[in-house]
C-alpha cells in the first residue's frame, strides 16, 4: 500500500489559483444559445423601434432684440460689463426675455395658428401627430371660436368610403357613421367634414382629433419651447424647439417672433396714437367753430351791405396789429393750456401727447418724461405682478411728475392772462384813437379776430397729424431675424448607429449580467479544476454525465462511449496509484453523500477491471441503503449483514457471481436495526481476508462519510486504496471541508478523488484527454465550434 504523498505522481498540484481565461470563457461560450436569442431579440427591438418611432425635429432661429435699452447701445458698452455699469441694460434685455417666454405671447400664437386642434395617427405601437395637410378630410367648425378654443373633446375620424365615414368617441365607442357634409355634434363642438382627396383613402385604424382649450395647449407650448441668450454679451436670442412636423415647428417660431414684434411695435406706438387720437377729436370740434364763425361773417357783411374796409380804418387799426397778433398767440396758448389740463386731469393711465406747441419749454420736457416712465411700467407688469417695486416706485414718480405738470400749466395760464391783460389794456388805449370807424367796421374786426384765432389752431392741428402719421409709420420692429427658421434634415431623436450598437450592448450585457449572477451564487462543484482549487489531493479521474441522463449504465466489452474510455482511463490511474506492488488490492469506494455515484463507480469499476482479465469481488458494503442487487437486477439472497450476523455462515456461501459484467458479488443483505455494531464485530476483515486469496481485487461500496461513520470503521481495515468520489453538479463546494479533513488526518488511508457526472457540452473535462469520436455521444462535442474560435484567437 503506497502513502497519499506518492499519488502526486498522478497529476502534478498545479497552483490553480491564478486566473484561467480558457476557462471563464469556457463558461459563457457553453451558454452561446442564450447570448444567440438576446442578441436577436434586442436587435428586432431596435428595429421595430427605429420603425415605429415618431421622428422628431429640431427647428431654430436667432434674432436681436433691437430695444433701444437693451439693444443699440449694449454692444457698445459690453465691455463694461464686468465692471457692473451695465447691470440696467441687461435687465431690460432680461426684460424682453421675459415677454418672449410669457405665456399670453404663446396664447396668441396657439390662436392665431389654431393649434388646440391636433390631429393623430396610430402605428403599430404608438400614435403620433400628422400634419392636417396629409389628412383625407377637412374640418369646418361652426362653433364659436370663444367656445372652441375654452372646450377639451376628442373623436376618432374612420373613412369607410369616398363618401361616408365613422366617428368613434374618446373611448373608443362608436358615435355613428355619417356622410361627408353632415352637420355633427359633439359635446359643445358643432362641425361638417368635408373630403380633401378625390380617391378613397382607407386607414382602418383611423384619425383622432384632439381639441383642447388655449390655455393648456399654451403651457405645453411653453415648456417645448427653448429661449436662451445666444451670447452674454451680445443681444442675439436663440430660440429653438422639437416637434414632429418640421414645418408646423416653424411655423410656431416665425409666428412667436412676428406677434413679438406686433406687440412691440403697439407699445413703441402708444404716444403717437393717442396724440393722433386728441389730434382727432379737437380737429372735429374746431372745424365747427370755424364754420359757425364763417357763416356769422357772411351774414355779417350781407346785413351790413360791406363790400370793402376803408382806408381810414385800415390806417389807424394798422399800429394796433401787432397788439392783436400777441393777443391771438395768447387765446391759443390758453385754450391749449385748457385742453391739455382737462386731458390731464381726466387721463390718469394714459399718455399725454406731445409737441403741442405750448410756450412753456420746461412742460414739453416733462411730457416726454412722463410718456417713457408710463412706457416702461406697461412693459413691465406684463412680466410682474402688482407688488413689484418697480412698479410702485414708478407710480409714485408718475404721480409727482402729473402733479408738477398741472402746477406748471396753472403758472402759465397765470402769466399768459396777465399777459393778455396788459394788451388788453394797450389795446383800449388805441380805440379811442380810431372812435371814428364805424360800429360795423369794429364788429366787423371783431368776427374777424375770432376767426383768425380758430383758422390758426386747425392749420396748427392739421400740421401735427401729418407729422404724427409719418412717426406712426417710421416705427420699426424691435426684433430682428438674424437666421432664418431652419430645420435639422435628420431626426434628432433616431440614430440607427447607436440604436443598433445598444441592442448588441444590451443583447450581450443582460445574458452575461444573468450567468454572472448565477454563476457567482452558484456553489456546486463543476469540473477537475473547482476540485483542484478547493483540495490538493491526487485525482484519479473524471467520469462524464452519460448520454442516457440519470438512467444507470453499464458499460461492456465494446463499448466505446466517453463513459467507457473515461473509466478504461480511470483503470489505468489505478494501476499508477496503487503502484508495483504484487498481490490483490482492496479498494474502498465512497462519497460524501447519497446520490453522488459510488455505486454506479463501484459497478463500471469491477467491470473495467474484469475486461482487463482481473479477477474481482464486489462487497456491498452499505448495509444502510442497498443498491447493488437493484442496479444489477438480481435477486437479493444471503450477503454481508447475513454474514455479520451469523458465524456459521461462511464467506464463500454470500458469494454469487454476475453473468452481466463478469465479477462476483458479496450483497449488502438485508436492513441491519444495528449496522454500526455489526461492522464492528471482526469479521468484515474475514472478507477482505478471503477476497485477497481468491481474487485479483476487491472492490468495496461503502456508505457516505457524511451520513454515518461505518465508512470510518470500514477503513480500520486497511484497505490499499479509498476512492473519494464527488459528483460534478451536484456536490455543495463547503462540503469539500470534509475530505480534506479526512485527507488531512489521514482517517481514510491512501485517499484519492474522483469526479463523476461532469458536463461535456459545457466544455468541463477535456484536459485530461480520453479523446473524442466515440460513438453517439462525439456528436455533442461537434458542436462545439466554439473551442475551434478560441483555439483560433490563442486563448485555448
Amino acid at each position: 500500500m503506497l502513502e497519499n504523498n506518492n499519488a502526486a505522481a498522478i497529476y502534478s498540484e498545479e497552483d490553480h489559483d491564478s486566473f484561467n481565461i480558457r476557462a471563464e470563457v469556457e463558461k459563457y461560450f457553453s451558454y452561446y444559445k442564450w447570448f444567440l436569442l438576446s442578441v436577436v431579440l434586442t436587435v428586432i427591438y431596435g428595429f421595430l423601434n427605429l420603425k415605429y418611432t415618431p421622428r422628431i425635429y429640431e427647428v431654430s432661429t436667432t434674432i436681436l432684440i433691437n430695444d433701444k435699452d437693451s439693444g443699440g447701445g449694449q454692444s457698445e458698452l459690453s465691455a463694461f460689463q464686468d465692471l457692473g455699469v451695465m447691470s440696467d441694460m441687461r435687465s431690460s434685455f432680461d426684460n424682453e426675455l421675459g415677454i418672449l417666454r410669457s405665456k399670453d405671447l404663446v396664447a396668441q400664437v396657439v390662436k392665431d395658428l389654431k393649434l388646440n386642434v391636433t390631429y393623430y395617427k396610430k402605428n403599430l405601437i404608438r400614435e403620433y401627430e400628422v400634419d392636417k395637410d396629409v389628412l383625407p378630410f377637412k374640418i369646418n367648425f361652426l362653433t364659436k371660436d370663444s367656445i372652441l378654443n375654452s372646450e377639451t373633446c376628442s373623436f376618432k375620424v374612420i373613412p369607410i368610403s369616398k363618401t361616408q365615414f365613422s366617428l368613434e368617441d374618446s373611448g373608443e365607442e362608436s358615435i355613428g357613421e355619417f356622410t361627408y357634409g353632415a352637420t355633427i355634434t359633439i359635446d359643445k363642438i358643432k362641425f361638417i367634414l368635408t373630403p380633401t382627396k378625390s380617391e378613397f383613402s382607407n386607414y382602418n385604424d383611423g384619425y383622432r382629433v384632439a381639441i383642447r382649450s388655449i390655455e393648456s395647449v399654451a403651457g405645453q407650448l411653453k415648456k417645448t419651447i427653448s429661449i436662451e441668450p445666444a451670447d452674454v454679451k451680445s443681444s442675439l436670442v436663440k430660440l429653438s424647439m422639437q416637434h414632429g412636423i418640421k414645418q408646423k415647428a416653424k411655423n410656431i417660431l416665425y409666428s412667436l417672433v412676428k406677434k413679438y414684434n406686433q406687440n412691440a411695435i403697439i407699445d413703441k406706438n402708444a404716444i403717437a396714437v393717442k396724440t393722433n387720437d386728441f389730434i382727432k377729436e379737437r380737429l372735429v370740434v374746431i372745424t365747427k367753430d370755424l364754420s359757425l364763425l364763417d357763416r356769422n361773417v357772411e351774414s355779417f357783411m350781407i346785413v351790413n351791405e360791406i363790400t370793402d374796409v376803408q382806408k381810414e380804418a385800415e390806417m389807424a387799426l394798422s399800429s394796433n396789429s401787432s397788439i392783436e397778433e400777441s393777443i391771438v398767440d395768447i387765446n391759443t396758448q390758453l385754450k391749449l393750456i385748457s385742453y391739455v389740463s382737462s386731458y390731464i386731469k381726466n387721463n390718469f393711465d394714459d399718455l399725454i401727447p406731445e409737441n403741442l406747441g405750448l410756450s412753456d419749454n420746461s412742460f414739453a420736457s416733462s411730457t416726454q418724461i412722463y410718456n417713457e416712465l408710463l412706457l416702461e411700467r406697461k412693459r413691465i407688469k406684463k412680466s410682474s405682478g402688482m407688488r413689484n417695486p418697480i412698479l410702485i416706485n414708478l407710480d409714485s414718480e408718475l404721480k409727482n411728475i402729473r402733479e408738477s405738470m398741472l402746477q406748471s400749466l396753472v403758472n402759465l395760464e397765470s402769466s399768459l392772462n396777465i399777459s393778455l391783460k396788459s394788451l388788453k389794456t394797450r389795446e383800449k388805449l388805441m380805440g379811442s384813437k380810431i372812435q371814428s370807424v364805424p360800429k360795423q367796421e369794429r364788429e366787423y374786426r371783431d368776427l374777424r379776430r375770432r376767426q383768425q384765432i380758430i383758422e390758426t389752431l386747425y392749420l396748427y392741428l392739421l400740421q401735427k397729424r401729418e407729422e404724427n402719421s409719418i412717426s406712426l409709420a417710421a416705427t420699426t420692429p424691435n426684433a430682428k431675424i438674424i437666421e432664418s427658421v431652419y430645420g435639422s434634415n435628420s431626426p434628432v431623436n433616431i440614430n440607427p448607429k447607436k440604436v443598433y450598437s445598444l441592442s448588441l450592448i444590451v443583447g450581450f450585457g443582460i445574458p452575461f449580467i444573468i450567468i454572472f449572477i448565477i454563476l457567482a451564487l452558484d456553489t456546486k462543484i463543476h469540473n477537475i479544476e473547482d476540485l483542484e482549487r478547493e483540495l490538493k489531493m491526487p485525482i484519479l479521474g473524471n467520469i462524464p454525465k452519460t448520454a442516457l441522463g440519470n438512467k444507470f449504465n453499464i458499460i461492456s466489452k465494446d463499448d466505446e462511449s466517453f463513459v467507457a474510455e473515461a473509466f478504461r482511463l480511470f483503470r489505468t490511474n489505478l494501476n499508477f496509484m496503487l503502484g508495483v506492488q504484487s498481490g490483490p488490492k482492496s479498494i474502498f469506494i465512497t462519497s460524501t453523500i447519497s446520490q453522488e455515484g459510488k455505486t454506479f463507480t463501484t459497478i463500471n469499476l469491477a467491470t473495467v477491471l474484469v475486461l482487463a482479465n482481473k479477477k474481482v469481488l464486489v462487497v456491498g458494503a452499505d448495509i444502510r441503503k442497498p443498491k447493488l442487487a437493484t442496479y444489477l437486477n438480481v435477486p437479493v439472497q444471503n450477503g454481508l449483514t447475513h454474514f455479520l450476523m451469523d458465524t456459521s455462515l461462511e464467506v464463500k456461501n454470500t458469494i454469487q457471481h454476475v453473468e452481466s459484467t463478469g465479477f462476483d458479488m458479496i450483497q449488502a443483505g438485508v436492513n441491519a436495526p444495528n449496522p454500526a455494531e455489526l461492522l464492528m464485530n471482526g469479521r468484515f476483515k474475514e472478507i477482505l481476508e478471503y477476497g485477497k486469496e481468491h481474487y485479483d481485487y476487491v472492490v468495496v461500496d461503502t456508505p457516505p462519510v457524511n451520513i454515518v461513520a461505518d465508512t470510518l470503521l470500514l477503513s480500520e481495515n486497511k484497505p490499499d486504496l479509498v476512492i473519494y468520489v464527488v459528483r460534478a453538479n451536484y456536490l455543495d463546494k463547503r462540503l469539500l471541508k470534509i475530505p480534506k479533513k479526512m485527507y488531512e488526518e489521514k482517517r481514510l488511508p491512501n485517499m484519492a478523488l474522483l469526479i463523476n457526472g461532469t458536463d461535456l457540452r459545457k466544455g468541463y473535462g477535456y484536459a485530461y484527454g480520453y479523446g473524442y469520436g466515440y460513438g453517439a455521444e462525439s456528436e455533442g462535442l461537434r458542436k462545439g465550434w466554439y473551442k475551434k474560435i478560441l483555439k483560433k484567437i490563442n486563448i485555448i
